[in-house]
């Protein structure tokens, strides 16, 4: 995050309330699809997508929970390069052609808002085989995962959990740590705390601040 940067210090139940009145102000004669951006296992993308469905629900919106690890290409293609391979991480681990085919692109305006939830289980590297889901048209999909922003996936709102170089080195897990420098060209080449929407400073997780972005698209 830029030096110049200003944001501000709120508390998490303040934050899901603040973004689930931005998300419930959306055109309801759309779907509103909104990511959630943060390094696994360091910033808790998954949770906060987590606390925002049922303030969403309580605002009239149906919500959808998608979550970007379900849509990783096979072990076959995702580890070619072997099990931790940083550039790996990066280019080749997210099915992005998946994700836009079965997620985003079904509920871009005009179109048919059938939706597959999750296409791959990574962890017995197999097709979940779910059935897909019609949302209404003004459902919301919330999608968590990392490293989303800079490939071309659309997506209505995106937020972004930013951690400071130093934190990101504190709060990796150690069986991660080979993911660094992946999510170090991340930050180099997507700028996401340029080009999200939402930024929220995640250092310390008691402790988040808030900034917001101009609209760019990611």
């Amino acid at each position: 995050m830029p030096s110049s940067a200003r944001y501000r210090p709120i508390t998490w139940e303040r934050l899901v309330g603040e973004l689930a009145d931005r998300i419930a102000a959306t055109p309801g004669e759309q779907w509103a699809r909104v990511a959630v951006d943060g390094t696994a296992g360091a910033a808790d993308a998954a949770g906060l997508a987590d606390a925002l469905v049922d303030p969403l629900r309580v605002r009239g919106r149906q919500v959808l929970r998608v979550s970007a690890w379900d849509f990783l290409r096979p072990a076959s293609l995702r580890l070619e390069r072997g099990r931790h391979d940083p550039d790996a991480r990066y280019d080749d681990w997210l099915d992005t052609g998946a994700l836009r085919r079965e997620v985003l692109d079904p509920l871009a305006p005009g179109g048919t808002g059938v939706v597959l939830p999750a296409l791959w289980d990574r962890e017995r590297d197999r097709a979940h085989r779910l059935a897909r889901v019609a949302l209404p048209v003004g459902a919301v999909l919330l999608l968590d995962g990392e490293l989303l922003l800079g490939r071309g996936l659309a997506f209505d709102l995106t937020v972004h959990l930013w951690l400071s170089p130093a934190a990101l080195d504190r709060r990796v897990p150690e069986e991660s740590r080979w993911a660094l420098p992946a999510y170090e060209r991340y930050e180099r080449e997507a700028t996401p705390a340029e080009t999200a929407n939402v930024v929220v400073r995640a250092d310390h997780p008691a402790s988040p601040a808030l900034r917001e972005a101009p609209p760019h698209h990611s």
